[in-house]
């Protein structure tokens, strides 16, 4: 089985080669008539090639083209009204004589929809109807049965990958515009959300560097931070963790002994409120610390406290 699995592969990185050393000036073409089209671009495959189709749209759409996948049958029974003049078309068809694709391009025609297709022969009647071909044609599938797309669907999967990263490139899309349109996933929240919008400002535990050992276990355990911040919220001495307190306490187990000004960290970390939390998360993880001070490093002004509890 080990075999077999390394022979798949060593077919379809054979058959990803042989396509890549084939791409021409046809795929600038077809990036560049996307960047230059006013409107949506429209993906359009059935079966695998479909399904392939459904992937290549949804990368699309998250970098920066507006994409949406279209069923060629379903299109033919009504959802061709979704296609505007100024939509630009990508048919994947990898005989490119497809019959359902095949009958949805005279409408894209009428429609004076640019079309650029992929397919494994540039001769198909779908290569031969489209502005722009890519051409994905492969030596054999992977399949031993010479049936089941296989490789095929493996090149025009890694051909739509190359057309949307290209397309990111020349739009110069940025983790920030990738951010964007994934808000709900931990990306989004890294890059589009502040600092300021994720720290504590309520109930911070301040506590002035004279105060009692018994004082600052009371203010470590109310302001549950695992730490308190030493001075005031317009300028601060330091800050003294339950790590700072344990290490003073094993070295000397005499509370009255213990000084707060003494245990405490005087230069802790202190972000921007406007950092992004993916930048203020790597600090932590550098550092290997769990708790930030918000504010301002030069006047040590505090506004809040952020913290991460794992890496």
């Amino acid at each position: 089985m080990r075999n077999i699995a390394k022979r798949v592969f060593d077919i379809e990185i054979e058959s990803l080669k042989s396509v890549a050393a084939a791409i021409s000036d046809e795929f600038t073409t077809a990036v560049e008539a996307i960047l230059e089209s006013k409107g949506k671009l429209i993906v359009a495959g059935v079966g695998k090639s479909g399904l392939i189709g459904r992937k290549i749209a949804a990368t699309l759409a998250s970098t920066g083209t507006p994409s949406f996948f279209l069923h060629p049958g379903e299109a033919f029974h009504g959802d061709l009204g979704m296609v505007e003049h100024n939509d630009l078309v990508i048919l994947i068809s990898y005989s490119g004589e497809t019959d359902e694709v095949l009958r949805i391009i005279p409408f894209l025609k009428w429609n004076k929809n640019k079309i650029i297709s992929i397919t494994g022969n540039p001769n198909s009647t779908i290569a031969k109807n489209s502005d722009h071909h890519l051409n994905v044609c492969i030596t054999r599938e992977a399949c031993p049965l010479e049936l089941a797309p296989t490789s095929s669907t493996t090149t025009t999967l890694v051909m739509g990958d190359a057309l949307a990263v290209a397309l990111m490139e020349a739009r110069q899309f940025q983790h920030e515009d990738f951010a964007r349109f994934h808000p709900g996933g931990s990306l989004g929240r890294k890059l589009v959300v502040k600092v300021k919008d994720l720290m504590r400002t309520d109930k911070l535990p301040f506590i002035d560097k004279d105060a009692s050992f018994t004082e600052l276990l009371l203010r470590m355990s109310e302001g549950k931070l695992g730490m308190v911040i030493v001075g005031s919220n317009d300028r601060i001495d330091g800050i003294v963790t339950d790590g700072d307190l344990r290490r003073a306490l094993v070295k000397n187990p005499d509370t009255s002994q213990l000084h707060i000004y003494e245990m405490m960290t005087v230069n802790p970390v202190i972000v921007s409120p406007d950092e992004f939390i993916n930048q203020a998360e790597q600090i932590m993880i550098g550092k290997k610390i769990t708790t930030v001070l918000v504010g301002s490093a030069e006047s040590r002004k505090i506004e809040g406290v952020y913290q991460i509890y794992s890496f």
